[in-house]
């Protein structure tokens, strides 16, 4: 049985014990549970949502993980308003296609070996050629200039986001020399080491004594694989664990009911639900209408905490999402209808030359988007504008490849390294997978293009903020809502990644219980 499963299986016996026997409180229980699991340690004990067969930080995106568990470090690391901030290295500075990249003074692996500029180089490569997300850097030029400087140079075209991209997690370093059981026991830089590893199951990690970023505050952490969000509920409620994140809606309302017992936070992610509206079925003043009476802070307190609406594609904390979205004006969306043509019939519903006004609103079952989609209809439907719900199960097969919707519903990863290019690349630019509902501007092209070679991180946020700004005014998207990245905590635990808004990161040397 695994750990998860058997703490589980202890804590319902706790609960039968109790109710059997009717002698004991809630309180005692939870005490026995705590005293017998040593919580009172300098453990930090977490429940996570996803387990992997492999520790190989370099593939698939293992890397995620063993960021969260403390073993691995990147380069770079993303800070609360998605910036890449110094890590493993000082900084990467641009010279149209040269970088240099310089590491910071002491780093070294967990056995005690150095960090040099040529492991890097090897474990960059190793990146490109072990993970297809990344092979573009399978086709640069490395060269170690000393110990401590790298020189990358991307051959004819300028490549703006090495900095960030250096930033993902599957970019954290291991000593490829002296590893010999990638999968199970990677030699890293992190304030952790692996102490035990169950594949697709519980972790538990020990300080690194040999951290060259200084002291550890922890002296290890197990992080039991828990999928369903009620064994985490009544794991935290008996304190067998400590913090975890990925809070569901029902169990942020018992947290948040007893303060005095549960830190909570929670900051809007880079998971984004929007739509796009189809500018070759629907006219500018439908469009427009359609987004000034979406309420996405009705839908946001209808989803209880999971999401924030949105004011942009990425967190508000971001320099790249300073843009203005008008707000719900559902008289100025009836004058705009009226303007347009179109008159109310005996069922309430617009129409114009004796058309009702009635859209159709694709969407998958996943990532709340059938909530949204049923909202979103009621909302129309109480202005004027009546709408049919289609549902698919692969929208990337079907409404987005034939572009055959009125208005699409669509969820993904808006921010995948601190940069908005990915998604702008992938939504605004001509022809791009996302661009398939007749948006097209010509200034917006040209900006796109400047983002494109852009390497100061400022000009290419004011680049960002331009272009997002022009789609907004075009309506060709509504932002609905970035899910919130929530943490729940005992009293005294900080330092678990609770305010940073990326999914992959968790405990540091500066984590305590």
């Amino acid at each position: 049985m695994k750990k998860g499963q058997k703490i589980l299986a202890m804590l319902l016996a706790g609960v039968m014990a109790l109710s059997m026997f009717g002698c004991g409180t809630t309180e005692q229980v939870a005490s026995e549970v705590t005293t017998e699991t040593g919580s009172e340690d300098n453990i930090l004990r977490t429940a996570a949502s996803f387990a992997y067969p492999s520790l190989d930080v370099h593939k698939e995106y293992y890397g995620w993980y063993t960021s969260v568990y403390g073993l691995s470090e990147a380069l770079f690391k993303l800070d609360e308003n998605s910036t890449a901030v110094p890590c493993l290295a000082k900084d990467a500075v641009a010279d149209g296609t040269t970088w240099t990249i310089t590491l910071n003074d002491g780093v070294a692996f967990s056995n005690g070996e150095p960090l040099t500029a040529d492991m890097v180089i090897r474990n960059i490569q190793r990146v490109a050629e072990v993970n297809g997300r990344f092979d573009i850097f399978g086709t640069f030029t490395y060269e170690a200039v000393d110990d401590k400087t790298i020189v990358v140079n991307t051959g004819d075209e300028v490549y703006p986001t090495l900095k960030s991209d250096l930033a993902s997690p599957e970019f954290g370093m291991m000593d490829l020399d002296n590893t010999t059981d990638f999968d199970n026991d990677p030699i890293c830089t992190g304030p952790f080491v692996i102490t035990e590893f169950v594949p697709e199951g519980d972790v538990t990690v020990a300080r690194n004594e040999k951290y060259w970023g200084g002291d550890v505050k922890l002296d290890g952490a197990v992080f039991y694989y828990m999928q369903e969000d009620d064994p985490k509920l009544l794991a935290m409620q008996s304190g067998e664990i400590d913090c975890y994140n990925s809070v569901s809606s029902a169990a942020l309302e018992v947290y948040q009911a007893e303060p005095e017992k549960y830190q909570v936070e929670s900051v809007p992610g880079t998971r984004l639900q929007f739509y796009i509206l189809n500018e070759n079925r629907l006219d500018d003043a439908v469009r427009e209408a359609i987004n000034l009476t979406v309420d996405k802070d009705a839908i946001a307190a209808y989803l209880k905490g999971t999401v924030s609406a949105a004011s942009a594609p990425f967190p508000s904390t971001a320099p790249y999402a300073q843009v203005n979205i008008p707000a719900v004006d559902t008289a100025k969306a009836v004058e705009l209808l009226e303007a347009d043509g179109y008159t109310k019939n005996a069922d309430g519903i617009y129409e114009k030359d004796g058309k009702p006004l009635k859209i159709n609103i694709c969407y998958y079952a996943a990532r709340s988007l059938d909530t949204l989609a049923i909202l979103i209809q009621e909302q129309l439907r109480a202005v004027g504008i009546d709408s049919e719900l289609t549902v698919e199960e692969d929208p990337d097969a079907t409404y987005i490849a034939t572009a055959d919707f009125d208005l699409a519903l669509y969820c993904m990863i808006s921010d995948k390294c601190g940069d908005p290019l990915y998604f702008i690349d992938s939504t605004l630019a001509d022809g791009s997978y996302y661009n398939v509902a007749g948006f097209e501007d010509a200034d917006c092209q040209a900006m796109i293009e400047q983002l494109r070679v852009e390497v100061d991180p400022a000009k290419r946020a004011e680049l960002a903020n331009k272009i997002i700004q022009i789609a907004i005014d075009d309506n060709a998207f509504g932002y609905v809502g970035l899910f919130n990245h929530t943490t729940v905590m005992k009293p005294g635990v900080s330092g678990f990644a609770e305010k940073v808004p990326f999914d992959f990161y968790g405990i540091d040397a500066n984590t305590t219980k």
